[in-house]
């Protein structure tokens, strides 16, 4: 919709496909001032001459609020809000009475409660869709059922209408939307759980996209954690979805997750961190979109526009020269730095949240979940690093306690020894059904006994490395993992070994890549293969995933 002359090309999209040649990367004359301490693009809507817009200069304090009223919001109460209560358990009984009735103790048990689930989230609205998204990238982390199931809740949330994104706009900014924007496109780019994106133009002709929070959105959020904290230890053993996120925990998880996505001043603070710590790193194959100097609110922000290819569109990045596998390895190796030195990384990359540039450079979008660590946890994320690389399985368990995985007081090597971690390598491939779902019930069963669970950090880490697994089956199927993770480890510890000796108190010499203990972690016999591409991983993948749907097996495990 434009307000005055200008208006903006229907033909011109967020994530739209760019033919150009080879890139050439700017001179340093030609660069925009803000390139020496923001990784962002070369050709700028604006210029961030101050690191600190007005803004920023309030994240730190909303941080901290967020984190004292947290509590309050993963607790169970005495009584939850009653109207809304009375919606969620209608919905969610009524999910749970019909899978009782038609599926449970059947094998298509898991698969069922699985699907209501999802079929009530959508019923339920956009807080508990943005939880079934949440459980949508957690393969390995929660049931394959569930998670199958809430992918399917990615792309289903309907837009709110042009009128409510206009009263919201000009509740934040306190005047006319014709006061700020030339024109404005009232069918949104995207509409997610918690926002919509929707492209503009600026009374002084530039291009930008506006991101703009569903009215009333807070609210229902805070009473819909309130509801679910209440609502979780009824379910404690009761749905078979449950895995090392019990109901209680995973409240917790998702309080802390999507809390911090109600306030954009937050997310436009996250997207300068990311910016600078990748000018720290001299990582310069990210590009970050600028948000606007003045036009971020709590529940608007305006940014800069990126184009580029959509993360999957492999032939349209062969056809401009890029080199997919190079977009791989910047990804891989951005995202660990950013995690283990400086504590900080984009914690919900997905296809959506990635564009690639003409160049190769890769565009990151949508900062609203974030990874920060703690100096302790950021310790135990280089430590598990380190040890992962030398094959070091108690400081493995030591990262993963210090990182709340497991309870502070855990004794580490009666760990190690119930559950066999230090026992030789075993080949997956090489066990029958029934010795690998035995063995699977053994270690589940055991780290609940310890208390596992899946604190945010490491489930936010976990979930983006899944991603990149896909993503390399994607951009890179052929390319060999066992030389991959050999280049980054020698990388990381040339580059970052004396920060992680001084850190970890440890003396750099120490380190030694175990090639072969690296191996074992893939589930091979470091004696039987020395390569291993990621085609030959998902072969291996279907062979065990083949076994472990066998009926008769399975109805032990559902039974």
């Amino acid at each position: 919709m434009t307000f005055g002359p200008g208006g903006v090309g229907a033909d011109a999209l967020y994530h739209n496909r760019v033919m150009a040649s080879p890139p050439s990367a700017p001179t340093d004359s030609s660069r925009p001032a803000d390139h020496s301490w923001g990784s962002f693009s070369d050709s700028p809507p604006w210029v961030l001459n101050d690191r600190t817009p007005t803004w920023r200069r309030a994240a730190d304090g909303l941080r901290r609020k967020q984190a004292r009223d947290l509590p309050s919001l993963y607790r169970a109460p005495k009584l939850p809000p009653l109207r809304r209560a009375l919606t969620v358990v209608r919905v969610l009984g009524s999910a749970v009475v019909l899978w009782a009735i038609k599926e449970r103790g059947r094998p298509e048990s898991k698969t069922g409660i699985s699907r209501r689930i999802r079929l009530a989230a959508e019923k339920l609205g956009p807080t508990y869709i943005k939880l079934a998204q949440i459980i949508s990238a957690g393969d390995g982390v929660f049931p394959a059922e569930l998670v199958s199931e809430c992918k399917k809740c990615r792309d289903q949330v309907p837009a709110v209408s042009y009128q409510e994104v206009v009263a919201v706009l000009e509740g934040e900014l306190n005047k006319p939307i014709h006061k700020v924007f030339r024109s404005f496109e009232p069918v949104p780019l995207a509409a997610a759980s918690i926002a919509q994106v929707h492209r503009a133009v600026l009374l002084d002709g530039t291009a930008v996209v506006v991101k703009v929070q569903r009215p009333g959105i807070d609210e229902l959020v805070r009473k819909d954690l309130r509801v679910l904290a209440w609502l979780a230890p009824f379910l404690v053993g009761r749905i078979p979805v449950s895995a090392l996120a019990n109901p209680p925990a995973l409240v917790e998880l998702f309080a802390e997750t999507i809390v911090e996505e109600l306030d954009f001043h937050l997310e436009g603070d996250n997207m300068l961190d990311v910016a600078e710590i990748m000018v720290k790193l001299k990582q310069t194959g990210f590009v970050i979109p600028r948000p606007h100097p003045e036009l971020v609110n709590t529940r608007m922000m305006v940014m800069e526009e990126l184009k580029g290819f959509k993360f999957d569109d492999v032939a349209g990045m062969t056809d401009a020269g890029v080199n997919t596998h190079d977009v791989i390895r910047t990804g891989m190796i951005g995202f660990l730095e950013g995690a283990f030195v400086h504590g900080v990384f984009h914690g919900d990359l997905h296809g959506g949240n990635l564009l690639v540039l003409p160049d190769g450079r890769t565009g990151l979008l949508d900062f609203g979940i974030t990874g920060r660590l703690t100096d302790t946890e950021k310790q135990a994320f280089m430590k598990m690093m380190m040890t992962a690389t030398m094959n070091d399985v108690t400081g493995q368990v030591e990262a993963l306690r210090d990182l709340g995985a497991l309870p502070a007081d855990t004794d580490v090597r009666e760990v190690i020894d119930v559950i066999g971690l230090d026992g030789p390598p075993v080949d997956p491939t090489k066990m029958s059904p029934d010795e690998m779902i035995g063995e699977l019930q053994r270690i589940i069963k055991a780290l609940l006994g310890y208390g596992a669970r899946m604190p945010k950090p490491l489930m936010l880490y976990v979930k983006n490395l899944i991603f990149i697994d896909g993503a390399i089956a994607t951009l890179a199927p052929d390319l060999d993992l066992f030389g991959e993770v050999t280049y980054i480890a020698t990388h990381f510890f040339t580059k970052h070994g004396a920060t992680f000796a001084n850190e970890l108190g440890v003396d750099q010499k120490d380190w030694r890549m175990d090639l072969d203990g690296i191996k074992a972690g893939f589930g091979v016999d470091p004696t039987e293969m020395n390569s291993l591409s990621h085609n030959e991983l998902q072969e291996r993948r279907a062979l065990i995933n083949k076994r472990l749907a066998d009926e008769s097996p399975l109805k032990k495990l559902r039974g």
